[in-house]
């Protein structure tokens, strides 16, 4: 059975950087680029070169890309004006792009009201703008914008838009569910209508996650007729984001629907590297990847209740709807009060712990785990602390370093401006193994936690070369009971910045200073058992 090709169009570097908090550097969009070129990617939308000074440099030179197209983002030529006349479409087509893709209106109420021009200009303005850019040798594509709103409204003009881009050359016209409001049986229906003027081998869509419908619109309109797909890396984008290419990807060569009737330029080899990708993007934005992410979040493959546990390394298949390798990512049996034995056992071969599955040491850690989490504790977010519980418990944790006492001080005043500060300040009294004499450091900090953690790295003797790129960077706090003796959770992640590893650790106790040190503790613990110090 012939299978009909589905192009993937990336607007990651573009759309996506209308999140709020992401602003990306030159280098940032050189390096995502090359990740999603990796990953298999047919266009990568880079930016709107002559809109700013980043978005014109990625332009300034070729891309090199293996397997994608650039592309570069632009706007029609402006009513009355020539396309030579017209500076912002002038320096589009001046970029060094293989394909350029210009937003156009679809709407007949935005082209009055926004544009300010007739109808009819605004055709002309499409016909000649997609004209300029196949003359100029590169691929065309146009983005119908409120294309969906448009044909509600007045479906006659916005087909003509989309009709005028691809009787003039356009390869691509793309179908926006701009705002995002469009539910997916509305998508079927138009897009349906939209393939009797305009063959589905050259429409694309392009929808946002505004009512959480964007990966669901996106499939319908694939199933409507649409052959190029467009959308982010972990849904960026601006408002709720941008169609997820995280999920639909995985979705359309994994589900027998889909990859039974499509293929497209990513292997299988390939696919297995868009965990990596996902991450990569967070790590960039320097942002805590979303565990709960479908196909490559930390918890997509997880289970923590017993019963589950045991019939998942049993039979993988019946409780997973496909294996966590094929996108790169793992099977997850957490350890929590919720747990059995098959948890247990789970987690410590996952770590490398080797013991028999009859060793009485397994009862002792699940009533231990139980236990502690009954007052507060949660191994389930917190892996590198179960780690170390286990391996304590296997006699394979040296005592790396003592704390003897620590301190912190929280001190309002004025500063030598004039200006009210807060300023948190700790010291930490420390016996490292084998030393008589005690190390004191003393450290600032923008709040107690930063102070002491700060502290606490400071000066560690022989291990402190191993430590010099550990940093913290999130930082949860949970009252767990309410009244004047709450307890409090602490969560820290920490992150190695050369090794690019992260892991989370856990404390609990009545005083968030206390938990918060817990925490602090097992992380550096970690860091230092993970690589190979020796007490």
């Amino acid at each position: 059975m012939t299978r009909d090709r589905l192009y993937l169009f990336d607007t990651t570097l573009r759309d996506g950087a209308q999140t709020q908090g992401v602003d990306f550097s030159l280098e940032d969009k050189r390096r995502i680029a090359a990740t999603l070129d990796e990953l298999g990617l047919d266009y990568i939308e880079g930016g709107y070169p002559g809109a700013n000074k980043t978005d014109t440099e990625f332009f300034a030179r070729g891309s090199g890309y293996k397997t994608a197209k650039s592309v570069a983002f632009g706007m029609t030529k402006r009513a009355g004006r020539s396309v030579a006349n017209d500076p912002g479409l002038q320096g589009v087509l001046q970029a060094k792009a293989d394909a350029i893709c210009l937003v156009a209106k679809a709407w007949d109420f935005h082209v009055r009201v926004a544009l300010g021009c007739t109808n009819e200009e605004n055709l002309e303005s499409v016909e000649q703008s997609v004209k300029a850019i196949v003359a100029s040798g590169r691929e065309a594509m146009i983005d119908c914008e409120h294309f969906f709103d448009g044909y509600k409204a007045n479906p006659a003009y916005a087909l003509a838009v989309a009709a005028a881009a691809h009787k003039s050359g356009a390869r691509w016209v793309v179908l926006c569910d701009t705002n995002g409001g469009t539910l997916p049986h509305e998508i079927t229906e138009i897009v349906s209508a939209v393939t009797k003027a305009i063959p589905g081998d050259a429409l694309g869509i392009h929808t946002h996650n505004d009512t959480d419908n964007a990966v669901a619109n996106t499939l319908a309109a694939i199933r409507a007729g649409c052959r190029q797909v467009q959308g982010a890396l972990n849904g960026l984008g601006e408002r709720c984001g941008n169609a997820n290419l995280t999920s639909i990807i995985p979705t359309l060569l994994l589900k027998s629907e889909f990859a039974n009737a499509f293929q497209t330029g990513i292997t299988a080899e390939r696919l297995a590297r868009i965990t990596h990708a996902s991450r990569q993007l967070d790590e960039v934005l320097n942002r805590a990847p979303d565990r709960q992410s479908p196909y490559v979040g930390e918890s997509a493959f997880a289970t923590k209740a017993g019963i589950h546990a045991s019939a998942i390394l049993k039979d993988p298949e019946t409780y997973e709807h496909v294996p966590p390798e094929s996108v790169g990512n793992r099977r997850r049996v957490l350890v929590s009060e919720q747990a059995g034995r098959s948890n247990i056992l789970y987690e410590l071969e996952r770590i490398g712990v080797r013991i028999n599955k009859d060793d009485a040491r397994i009862g002792q850690m699940l009533d231990e785990v139980k236990a502690r989490e009954a007052v507060g504790y949660a191994y389930e977010g917190a892996e590198a602390s179960f780690e170390l519980l286990a391996r304590r418990a296997m006699g394979e944790v040296p005592q790396f370093f003592m704390v003897d006492s620590f301190r912190v001080m929280v001190e309002r005043r004025f500063n030598a401006a004039g200006e009210r500060v807060t300023v948190a300040e700790a010291q930490v009294k420390v016996f490292i193994n084998g030393d008589r004499e005690p190390l004191w450091s003393i450290a600032d900090g923008n709040g107690p936690v930063n102070a002491l953690d700060r502290a606490l790295r400071k000066d560690l003797g022989r291990y402190q070369e191993l430590l010099k790129d550990v940093e913290l960077v999130d930082y949860k706090v949970r009252i767990l009971t309410g009244g004047t003796e709450a307890v409090t959770r602490v969560l820290i992640e920490s992150h190695d910045k050369v090794a690019g590893t992260r892991w989370f650790t856990v404390g609990v106790s009545s005083n968030i200073i206390d938990a918060s040190f817990e925490a602090l503790l097992d992380s550096i613990n970690y860091k230092l058992l993970k690589a190979g110090a020796r007490a």
